[in-house]
C-alpha cells in the first residue's frame, strides 16, 4: 500500500468505531510491511554520549523487532538537515532523498514546514501516538506557538533547569535573572552559557528576553509584527552588564551543554543551566558532577518544549521513518530515555493514563538529591514564535562576535 493512500484519522476516533479500527490495524499492518527490510537515516544532533548511547539502543531494537536498519546520521545543527533537504528539493529531486527522519523542532521546523519540506500529515497514524493523550496535552501538538497538524511526532521534553554545586556556593544561588546577575559580579567567572547559535545558548537568551521584555505578548507573534530593537534593548543592556562578570570574561563560551556540565565537573563553573531536568542527577550518578549538585527552576518558571521527528518530503523510506518513530513512542522506549542511567529525557506520554503495570515503568529512584521533584517543573514557560529565536541570534552574533 502507498504511504500516500494512508488515511489520516485521530487513532481515538478510528478505535471509537470498530470498522475504522480494524482499517487503521490493517493500514499500520501494510507500513510494517513496507518498512521490512528499509534503512532509515536518521539525522540527529550527536553532542552527548548518552543520546549517543540511547540512540544505539534503538537500533537494535527497531532491527530486532521490525528488521528495519536505523542509521544514525551524527550532526551538530539541525540547519545542515534542512539545508540538504531544500537543496534536493532545488535539485527536483522529490522521490529520493537521502534524509529519512529528523530530530527537530523550533524554527528549523517552522521552515521545513514554510518550504514544504515535511512529508504528512503521519502523527496520527502511529498507534503509540494516541498515549500521549493530546486532547489533554496541546505542548505534544505545538511546537513554538505552531500548530504541529500531524507533521511531527514528540518523542521528548524539555526545560531550563538550573544547578549548582551547594559546597561552592556560600550563599542561595540566583532565583530571577536580576539576582543571576549581581550573584555574577560577586562570584566572577563562575557562570557562562553556551555560544550563540547553539539551541542552549539561545533558549537562555529567550528566557532572559521573557525576564526582561516590558510587553512578552509581542514575543508569541512572528517577530516582523514587533519593533524588534525597542523590545530587545533590555536583553543586549544586561548581557553587556553580564558579560564581563563570565567565564573568561565573556570572551569566550562553551560550545553547548555538555561542555558546560564539563566545566562545572571540573570545578571551573559553580553555576549552570541544563534544558534537560534529569541531566544534573544523571550527571551526579555518572560520577561527572559531585554529589553536592542540586538543581531548581527560577522563579515564576523557566521555559519549556517538546522536541519532535519529522519526515522529509522526499524520503523514499517513510514506512521505516514511520516504524521508528512509532517505537519512539511506546512505553518500553520512552521509559528506557528517562531513566537516569540511561539518559533522563522526560516522557511526552500520559502516564497519568496508562495502565497501573506500565506506570510502574515510568518510576524514578527519589533519593538522588540532584533531581527535582516533578511538581517543581509544573510552571513551564511557552516558547516564543521561532522567528524570534534566529532574530536573536543574528543579532547576538552581529553585537558580540570578534570582540
Amino acid at each position: 500500500m502507498s504511504l500516500r493512500l494512508l488515511r489520516v484519522l485521530p487513532l481515538a476516533a478510528m478505535l471509537a468505531h470498530p470498522l475504522h479500527a480494524a482499517s487503521a490495524l490493517q493500514e499500520w499492518e501494510s507500513v510494517l510491511d513496507e518498512a521490512r527490510g528499509q534503512t532509515v537515516y536518521w539525522h540527529a544532533w550527536a553532542g552527548d554520549t548518552r543520546i549517543n548511547d540511547y540512540l544505539d539502543w534503538v537500533k537494535r531494537r527497531v532491527r530486532d523487532e521490525h528488521e528495519v536498519e536505523l542509521v544514525h546520521v551524527k550532526i551538530d545543527d539541525t540547519g545542515s538537515a534542512v539545508s540538504r533537504v531544500l537543496a534536493e528539493r532545488s535539485a527536483g529531486n522529490h522521490d529520493d532523498g537521502s534524509v529519512d527522519l529528523v530530530w527537530l523542532n523550533g524554527e528549523n521546523f517552522a521552515a521545513m514546514k514554510e518550504n514544504d519540506l515535511l512529508y504528512g500529515p503521519f502523527a496520527e497514524q502511529l498507534p503509540n501516538f494516541s498515549l500521549t493523550h493530546p486532547e489533554h496535552n496541546p505542548e505534544v501538538v505545538t511546537d513554538f506557538t505552531l500548530p504541529t497538524e500531524g507533521y511531527e511526532s514528540p518523542w521528548g521534553k524539555a526545560q531550563i533547569t538550573f544547578y549548582y554545586d551547594a559546597e561552592a556556593l556560600d550563599e542561595e544561588p540566583p532565583r530571577n535573572m536580576a539576582q543571576l546577575l549581581a550573584w555574577a559580579e560577586i562570584n566572577p567567572g563562575r557562570f557562562t552559557y553556551p555560544r550563540i547559535p547553539d539551541f542552549l545558548g539561545s533558549t537562555f537568551l529567550k528566557q532572559a528576553l521573557i525576564a526582561l521584555a516590558d510587553d512578552t505578548d509581542v514575543l508569541y507573534e512572528p517577530v516582523v509584527q514587533s519593533d524588534f530593537e525597542a523590545v530587545t534593548a533590555p536583553l543586549w543592556e544586561y548581557l553587556d552588564a553580564l558579560h564581563p562578570h563570565l567565564w573568561r570574561r565573556g570572551r569566550q563560551f562553551p560550545a553547548n551543554g555538555p561542555e558546560l556540565r564539563r566545566l562545572m565537573g571540573d570545578g571551573e563553573l559553580s553555576l549552570a543551566f541544563t534544558f534537560n531536568p534529569a541531566e544534573p542527577a544523571a550527571a551526579v550518578a555518572d560520577f561527572e558532577l559531585p554529589e553536592s549538585t542540586r538543581s531548581y527552576v527560577l522563579e515564576g518558571g523557566t521555559l519549556g518544549n517538546v522536541h519532535f521527528v519529522a519526515i522529509p518530503f522526499n524520503s523514499p523510506r517513510r514506512a521505516g521513518a514511520m516504524v521508528v518513530a512509532n517505537f519512539l513512542l511506546s512505553p518500553e522506549a520512552q521509559a528506557r530515555k528517562q531513566d537516569l542511567a540511561v539518559w533522563g529525557d522526560p516522557t511526552v506520554l500520559d502516564v497519568t493514563r496508562l495502565d497501573a503495570e506500565t506506570r510502574s515503568l515510568f518510576e524514578q529512584e527519589s533519593d538522588n538529591p540532584a533531581l527535582l521533584p516533578p511538581e517543581a517543573l509544573a510552571e513551564t514557560l511557552p516558547e516564543p514564535h521561532p522567528s524570534w529565536m534566529t532574530a536573536l541570534q543574528d543579532a547576538w552574533q552581529a553585537r558580540y562576535v570578534g570582540r
